[in-house]
């Protein structure tokens, strides 16, 4: 009986490989679920891509990538797929587990520049939620920053306009934070700011040139800030400060 299903799940994927018909992204996800639950990592991830390439972006979808990634034992494109789930679900803890489990098997154990404690905290309120959910504390203390005023330019009261006035602005300060934490969160979403290494083992020149000075080797898996780009040249910088540039198709972006 399990075999008769196997072959039958075999067939559709088969099916939606090779036919023109517009599979809804659920359908695809749940076909994909199921091949990745009977052990056909290849064939889920095949479905997956056919969801992605819908340009579609979810973080369920690059979670479910990345662990079929990481069952094929492609250890740098399930550290791909879970920085990429990362980046639209930040607090979730299944997707920060299995990618700290990724990294522990690469090469590559580069120690991070201390941060400044202002940027530490930015940081952590940052990686609190997404973008939408952001938006939405946003529009909510701006809702009661209006009704604030409103009750400022109302009230008689002395002691009520002290009160309203004081409470206005920190709830100015918040909703301006919250929205800037919104906007950089949705930028950052669609930014490719940071790739993963493709390459099991590259050495970063000094310059965009194959004849520059070679200054480090990082190997595949590593994560890397983009800096710059020239003539199929990427500047990159590694946790630990370190700046050299790299050919653009060693790595892929996040």
């Amino acid at each position: 009986m399990k075999r008769t299903k196997n072959f039958a799940l075999v067939a559709l994927l088969q099916l939606i490989a090779w036919s023109g018909f517009a599979y809804t992204p659920d359908s695809l996800m749940a076909i994909g679920n199921r091949a990745y639950n009977q052990g056909m990592y290849d064939s889920a991830l095949l479905v997956y891509n056919q969801v992605a390439g819908q340009d579609l972006q979810s973080a369920q979808l690059f979670y479910n990538m990345g662990n079929a990634h990481f069952k094929n034992n492609n250890v740098p494109a399930a550290i791909l797929f879970f920085e990429k789930a990362r980046k639209l679900a930040p607090s979730d803890e299944n997707i920060q587990y299995n990618l700290s489990v990724a990294n522990s098997m690469i090469v590559d154990k580069i120690e991070q520049v201390p941060e400044l404690f202002y940027k530490t905290w930015w940081n952590y309120f940052y990686n609190l939620f997404n973008a939408d959910t952001w938006t939405v504390i946003a529009l909510f203390l701006l809702t009661c920053l209006i009704f604030m005023i409103t009750w400022f330019v109302l009230t008689k009261s002395r002691t009520f306009k002290q009160t309203s006035f004081y409470l206005g602005v920190l709830l100015l300060f918040f909703t301006i934070t919250a929205f800037g934490l919104a906007s950089q969160k949705y930028y950052y979403s669609r930014e490719h700011q940071e790739a993963i290494v493709f390459t099991p083992a590259i050495t970063v020149k000094s310059s965009p040139t194959q004849s520059a000075v070679d200054l480090f080797v990082i190997h595949e898996g590593t994560k890397v800030k983009l800096l710059d780009r020239v003539s199929g040249w990427i500047e990159i910088r590694i946790p630990d400060g370190s700046i050299g540039w790299l050919p653009e198709n060693s790595v892929q972006e996040i």
